[in-house]
């Protein structure tokens, strides 16, 4: 039964392509719009179109002109071509709307390259298009999606409004320097309020972008941004400049970064490059590789023996392959250092600390069994060596007060993550239970706990903190958090933010941290990276425009809502915005029409944009230099005896 179904599917898929290629005629005679009279038949055009709703198929249609011979403003004759036509095939193309917006959110919602989009359109809808006109079609779609949102912005501002206003989310991120994308994010809507390519993260361009989105959808009621200069200094101009109380947030998560890298990047550095001159891990990797070799085909036996000396109450090691077995699963435990980390890396994982401690512990393991020698010989042997292997570590001069020191500074980086209640140190193990939602009261008096948490941090800092003697690495480590929390203290707080009556009143809060943000980036590279199959994303964030960020507002309903209706309607919007574009523009020249009504004029700096990057690269430019240096100097130049010697 399943089969005949699948057989009937395929017939009827079949029949529906089948219609490729079918002739159809559309002639619309209205009125002229100037005069009123009737109009006549001017040409007759016949083109090849394709759509997701028809397929492909050859359209005949019939233009109009009018017969008094009446002329436009710019004095072209007035024609008009078929209304149904135009609300289904994009102007100057032969693909429809709904062919645009289907490649469109493909590639920027679901990350799919050209060809896998040509095989599906052509299998699913007979439609056949070339990679480049897919690539065209895709930077045409992020065109509609930018005017659409500028269009809907008085009806977004409103819904923003209506929500008491909305906190905003600033950052940028880049790829290796390069491709810097900025990007302004509503707090509670998620909505992408803005996105722009800037030169470098500068406060001026930043501050020129924030303007812009001001001017659109209104102030925010705050603002959230990460510790870095620029944009410290953008925001607080840009509140400066908007005469009013908004509070500027800095990120705790950037905050306990910033603290935790200056407490703990000298001490962790030491500690790597130690490890590294001391070619422990290699030992280690070359004892395991060399006991897997050597147990050879009984290794699946070995396993299963280990496995049971870890069951076992006797702490003596067994003989023969089982031994071997023990001391290779010791080597690897070693190596496994990274299981300890929770994948939040540096300063909130520190590897190495953990890798010393495994050795350290690895080493009274051998220890432990030396003192009771194992009877067979090859184990006794392996045994002795990882002890070898691992004994630099403990020998090692200064090695131990390094780890001392980075101790300390661990314990009171941990310290200061506790009272800020962001992800506390738990040697791996997660913690159990699952976090409750909480209601805005509840969260408002966490957030009062929290800051009495760190009054009393600090307090404890100032008594702990010896005015002299040999304790002077606890006394810089206090004194770095104690500078730290002078400079980014009063941007820590203020996430209460009092909504208006119309909003209903109360209070609703701000997110602690930029990990909204942080979580859109990471969405974005990884979708990238699923596209192109490129780890580093270098190039493609160059040339990714910034509407990519965009459209990824149609992931939200309420916005989808506010703009189009629903995602079956966008082709819709897209034809009723060009529809209303013409009519705005029929009663004006067409040399008066701006190529780009909205750009913001883009503030440029000393970095090397791709586009100055081909021009000074030019062999062109080489050419010219070279031409100047050699070509014969001007009569009223300075002779060569004249010219001082350094410079001859």
């Amino acid at each position: 039964m399943r089969q005949q179904l699948r057989c009937l599917q395929e017939d009827l898929h079949k029949k529906f392509l089948a219609t490729g290629g079918v002739r159809v005629s559309i002639c619309e005679e209205g009125h002229c719009p100037v005069c009123a009279g009737p109009m006549r038949v001017l040409k007759t055009v016949c083109r090849p179109v394709q759509t997701l709703e028809h397929g492909a198929f050859q359209l005949r249609e019939v233009v109009h002109v009018c017969a008094a011979g009446c002329r436009r403003p710019e004095g072209g004759l007035v024609w008009q071509r078929a209304s149904s036509v135009a609300e289904l095939i994009m102007p100057g193309r032969s693909v429809g709307y709904d062919v645009m917006v289907w490649i469109g959110l493909e590639r920027f919602l679901h990350h799919r390259q050209r060809e896998e989009m040509r095989s599906t359109l052509t299998r699913e809808y007979a439609i056949t298009l070339s990679a480049g006109e897919i690539s065209i079609l895709s930077r045409l779609f992020l065109d509609y999606v930018r005017r659409l949102h500028e269009t809907c912005s008085p009806k977004l501002r409103r819904a923003l409004e209506n929500d008491g206003g909305s906190p905003w989310h600033l950052d940028a991120t880049c790829e290796d320097g390069r491709g810097t994308l900025l990007v302004a994010l509503a707090g509670w809507r998620r909505w992408v309020l803005g996105a722009w390519k800037i030169p470098t993260e500068c406060a001026e361009a930043i501050q020129a972008c924030a303007h812009e989105t001001v001017k659109r959808l209104g102030a925010p009621c705050a603002i959230m941004r990460d510790l870095g200069p620029a944009m410290i200094r953008a925001c607080e101009e840009l509140v400066a400049k908007l005469h009013t109380q908004i509070p500027v947030l800095g990120c705790h998560q950037h905050f306990l970064a910033d603290v935790g890298s200056d407490l703990l990047h000298a001490g962790h550095d030491k500690l790597r490059n130690t490890f590294r001159r001391l070619k422990l891990r290699g030992g280690l990797r070359t004892l395991a590789r060399d006991l897997s070799r050597e147990l050879g085909a009984d290794l699946a036996p070995a396993r299963e023996a280990f496995r049971a000396w870890q069951q076992s109450a006797s702490h003596a090691l067994p003989a023969g392959d089982a031994g071997i077995a023990v001391v290779r699963g010791l080597a690897q435990w070693v190596l496994d250092f990274l299981a300890d980390a929770q994948y939040q890396d540096f300063p909130f994982d520190q590897p190495y600390l953990d890798l010393y401690e495994r050795c350290l512990r690895v080493r009274r393991v051998v220890d432990g069994l030396l003192r009771k020698p194992p009877e067979d010989r090859r184990v006794l042997r392996v045994l002795r060596r990882l002890g070898r292997i691992v004994d630099p570590v403990i020998t090692e001069p200064g090695l131990a007060n390094t780890v001392q020191d980075l101790r300390v500074r661990a314990r009171l980086f941990d310290e200061l993550r506790s009272a800020l209640r962001l992800f506390p140190r738990t040697n791996g193990r997660k913690q159990p239970g699952v976090a409750k939602p909480l209601t805005p009261k509840q969260a408002a008096a966490q957030l009062r706990d929290l800051r009495t948490a760190l009054r009393r941090f600090v307090r404890s800092l100032h008594k702990r903190r010896p005015e002299r003697g040999p304790a002077g690495n606890l006394r810089q480590a206090i004194d770095v958090i104690l500078q730290h929390l002078t400079k980014h203290g009063k941007s820590l707080w203020g996430h209460e933010i009092r909504l208006p009556a119309k909003a209903g009143g109360g209070i609703r809060l701000v997110d602690r941290t930029n990990n909204l943000l942080e979580s859109f980036f990471h969405a974005m590279k990884r979708g990238e990276r699923r596209r192109s199959g490129r780890k580093n994303l270098a190039q493609d964030f160059e040339h990714l425009p910034p509407e990519s960020a965009l459209v990824q507002n149609l992931t939200h309903t309420d916005y989808v809502q506010i703009v189009c209706g629903s995602l079956d309607r966008l082709p819709h919007a897209f034809t009723d915005m060009d529809a209303t574009e013409r009519r705005k523009s029929a009663g004006r020249r067409k040399a008066a029409q701006p190529t780009q009504p909205n750009s913001m004029p883009m503030i440029q700096t000393g970095s090397l944009p791709s586009i100055d990057r081909e021009l000074i690269r030019s062999d062109a430019l080489a050419l010219r230099i070279d031409d100047i240096i050699l070509s014969k100097p001007p009569c009223f130049a300075l002779s060569r005896s004249s010219l001082p010697s350094a410079t001859v």
